[in-house]
């Protein structure tokens, strides 16, 4: 397995996607350092983190010790964790057929689980009007993907089989269920995996990172101005 002598860089915000990566260095137990792009307040545009992210999303990762001894960036949550599950060869599997099933479910969240999710907190939380039809289509929805979890989990303990890079990318977008107008006891075989994850100590220390800078969007008007109905930017 591949050592890391200098820490990895992280631009971070505690949010699901955010503890997608400290997840996957936490378990990988390298050393990593988070520098903190606070999205509430549009550090996401700046300059120097866009030359490293040009979507203005975070998390982002520069990695010093990148192919060939020279640094790189990576940006996009799923392309970090394949980077990383790569880099050193854990939680990514080599054999074409296992990494195949990991790919399904990390693509099937990135495509699916994390948008829909994030739709139904917009529309339950966020959103100036109540509009009935967003939150319902999004609830609904979000409940349809959760079906399709626990169908997958009736017979083994992670997404891909073994634990993977898949499950790390699910998990935060399961945490805040009840923001999404879920009720985990509907899905036995979902709840059965969202309590086994969250037993993990490299996953109780990732949510961690972060939380005393965790502020209710919801009730911040002016982070909402950031956030929300964003426009391109020359």
């Amino acid at each position: 397995m591949t050592s890391q002598t200098k820490p990895i860089e992280l631009h971070y915000w505690p949010t699901p996607n955010g503890w997608k990566i400290t997840i996957m260095l936490e378990e990988l137990g390298v050393p990593y350092e988070v520098k903190y792009v606070n999205i509430g307040k549009g550090e996401q545009f700046e300059p120097s983190f866009l030359k490293i992210s040009p979507n203005n999303r975070m998390p982002a990762i520069v990695d010093p010790e990148g192919p060939g001894g020279e640094p790189i960036s990576v940006f996009e949550s799923g392309a970090i964790l394949q980077y990383l599950g790569r880099k050193f060869a854990r939680f990514y599997p080599s054999d074409e057929r296992a990494r195949v099933e990991v790919e399904q479910w990390l693509f099937w969240q990135m495509g699916g689980l994390g948008p829909m999710a994030g739709q139904a907190h917009h529309f339950r939380q966020y959103a100036p009007e109540k509009i009935a039809y967003g939150i319902d289509r999004y609830t609904n929805e979000v409940n349809r993907l959760y079906g399709v979890m626990n169908k997958r989990l009736a017979d083994r303990e992670f997404l891909a089989g073994d634990y993977s890079i898949a499950d790390m990318a699910c998990i935060g977008w399961v945490k805040p269920y009840k923001n999404q107008g879920q009720d985990l006891d509907e899905f036995p075989n979902l709840k059965r995996w969202f309590e086994t994850m969250l037993a993990r100590p490299a996953v109780d220390r990732a949510l961690q990172v972060g939380q005393e800078h965790r502020r209710n969007i919801a009730e911040d008007k002016d982070a909402q101005k950031v956030l929300f109905g964003q426009r391109a930017r020359d």
